[in-house]
C-alpha cells in the first residue's frame, strides 16, 4: 500500500472517444490520449481507464487507445473491464497498465482472480466491486490475491472501511472539499477516484495542498534539499542539466530562480526562468515539447541541479532532440553504452527493409519471411546452448550477438521496439 493517498481520474472509453459515464454515454473528449496527458499534467496520481466496449474487435480497438495513452499519460495507468479471460489481464499489463481490474459483478472474473493472480503477481491485480456486502462475501479470496478494492458505490463506503482488510479506491459523485478530506483521513481510504476527481482535475494541485494542510498524506514532491540550501550565482539562480531518463543523455542546460524551482516540484514539468526574457517558462508551454520530472538531484556542492526527464518531442528549439549537436572534436571510439547500441543496430535493420540494399543478409531473411526468421532465431537459440556446455567463454558471446541480431530482425518485422521491450522489462 502506498504511503500517500492517491487523486485519481478516471477515462470511461466507449467507441474511442471519452465518455462521461457507465451509463451516460455523452462524449466528453474525441482524444482519450490528450485527456490522459492533461490528467499527468495536472499532477494526478495514476489514471484508471474503464474500457465499457462489448464485442472483442472493439476491446481490441481499446486495447490501442489503452496502449496510447499508457505512453502518453506520464502517470501510472490502470485497465478495467471486458476482461473474460486470462489473455484479457495480459492484454491489459501488457499494453502498459500498471494493474488489471477485475469486476466482481461478473462471476467469471471472481473465478479468474486466483489464475491471474498466480500468473502476473497480486499487485498487478485490483477488483472493482459495487457494494460493500461484495467485500465481505468474497474476502478470503480478496484478500490473498488481490491488491486492492476499487469501490463504485459511494453509499456503501463506510460499511466498507470496517470489513475491508485491503487499500480502498472509492469513487465518487459531486462532493465538498470538507468531504474528501474527510474521507482520505480514513485509513483504508488509498484513494478516490470518479467524476468529483475529474471535475476538479484542473485544481488537483491545490487539493493536494488543502489535503496536506490537514494533515492528509498526499505526494507533493517536498524536496530533500530546500532552496536556501542550494548554492545560487550572482542572480540567485543554479544551473540546471537536463537529460533523458532512458538513455542519460544530455538534453540542454537552463536555470532556475526560486520561484521556478518549487514550481517544478509542484507542477511535475520543468520550469525555468529566461535570463533573457527575465521572466519564468514552462519547457513545452509554446511547442508542445514539455518535459516531466523523473529525478532532481543536486551535486556534492550543491550548486548545479541534474534533471531526469520525460522528454516529449524535442528539447532545443531547433528541433534537435539534443541541444548538444554542434561537433567541436571527436575521436574514433566505438559505443559501448547498451541501449545506445542495441538502437543503432535496430535502426539499420529498420533501414534495411523500408531501403532493401542488394547482397545484404538481413534484406534475404525479410525476403524470405516469417518462418525464415524464426527458423535462425530457433537455430542461434540453440547454439547458445551448445555454446554454455563450452568452457570457452569467447564463443558464448558470439552466439548470444548472433541470436540478438536475429531478434532484432524479428522486432522489425513484427513492429516492436526497444523502448517497448525495455518499458516492459522496467515493469517486470
Amino acid at each position: 500500500m502506498n504511503t500517500y493517498k492517491r487523486i485519481i481520474p478516471c477515462i470511461y472509453l466507449l467507441n474511442q472517444k471519452a465518455v462521461k459515464g457507465f451509463e451516460d454515454p455523452a462524449v466528453i473528449s474525441q482524444s482519450p490520449v490528450e485527456l490522459a496527458r492533461f490528467y499527468g499534467e495536472s499532477n494526478a496520481d495514476e489514471l484508471i481507464i474503464f474500457d465499457l466496449s462489448k464485442e472483442d474487435e472493439e476491446h481490441e480497438a481499446a486495447l490501442g487507445m489503452i496502449k496510447r495513452i499508457a505512453l502518453e499519460a506520464q502517470i501510472p495507468v490502470i485497465g478495467a473491464g471486458n476482461i473474460k479471460r486470462m489473455e484479457d489481464v495480459k492484454k491489459l499489463l501488457y499494453a502498459g497498465c500498471k494493474k488489471a481490474v477485475l469486476n466482481y459483478s461478473k462471476e467469471v472474473n471472481i473465478e479468474l482472480t486466483r489464475e491471474v493472480s498466480l500468473k502476473f503477481g497480486k499487485d498487478k491485480i485490483a477488483a472493482c466491486i459495487a457494494n460493500a456486502s461484495e467485500i465481505e462475501a468474497n474476502a478470503p479470496l480478496l484478500s490473498e490475491f488481490v491488491s486492492e478494492v476499487i469501490l463504485l458505490n459511494e453509499k456503501t463506503i463506510k460499511q466498507a472501511v470496517e470489513v475491508s482488510a485491503l487499500p480502498l479506491i472509492v469513487t465518487l459523485p459531486e462532493v465538498s472539499l470538507d468531504k474528501l478530506i474527510e474521507l482520505l483521513t480514513c485509513d483504508p481510504i488509498a484513494g478516490v477516484t470518479g467524476l468529483a476527481v475529474n471535475e476538479n482535475a484542473k485544481e488537483i494541485n491545490d487539493i493536494k495542498d488543502l489535503c496536506a494542510g490537514n494533515g492528509v498524506n498526499v505526494r507533493t514532491f517536498e524536496p530533500s534539499v530546500k532552496w536556501d540550501e542550494l548554492k545560487k550565482n550572482g542572480d540567485g539562480q543554479i544551473p540546471v542539466v537536463v537529460q533523458d531518463y532512458r538513455t542519460s543523455e544530455v538534453l540542454m542546460v537552463a536555470y532556475m530562480n526560486e520561484e521556478a524551482y518549487l514550481a517544478t516540484l509542484k507542477t511535475g514539468r520543468m520550469t525555468y526562468f529566461s535570463r533573457s526574457r527575465g521572466e519564468l517558462w514552462i519547457k513545452g508551454a509554446t511547442s508542445g515539447h514539455y518535459q516531466y520530472v523523473k529525478e532532481m538531484c543536486t551535486d556534492c556542492d550543491k550548486d548545479t541541479i541534474l534533471a531526469k526527464v520525460a522528454q516529449i518531442g524535442a528539447a532545443c528549439h531547433t528541433g534537435s532532440y539534443s541541444c548538444f549537436f554542434n561537433e567541436i572534436m571527436k575521436k574514433d571510439y566505438e559505443e559501448t553504452n547498451p541501449l545506445k547500441v542495441f538502437e543503432s543496430v535496430f535502426q539499420v535493420i529498420k533501414d534495411r527493409k523500408v531501403h532493401p540494399k542488394e547482397g545484404s543478409y538481413t534484406n534475404y531473411l525479410f525476403d524470405k519471411g516469417i518462418d525464415k526468421i524464426l527458423k535462425k532465431l530457433g537455430e542461434e537459440a540453440t547454439e547458445i546452448v551448445i555454446a554454455a556446455k563450452n568452457p570457452n567463454p569467447e564463443e558464448i558471446k558470439y552466439e548470444i550477438s548472433d541470436f540478438l541480431y536475429h531478434m532484432m530482425v524479428l522486432m522489425v518485422e513484427k513492429g516492436v521496439t526497444w523502448e517497448e521491450i525495455t518499458e516492459e522489462l522496467a515493469r517486470r
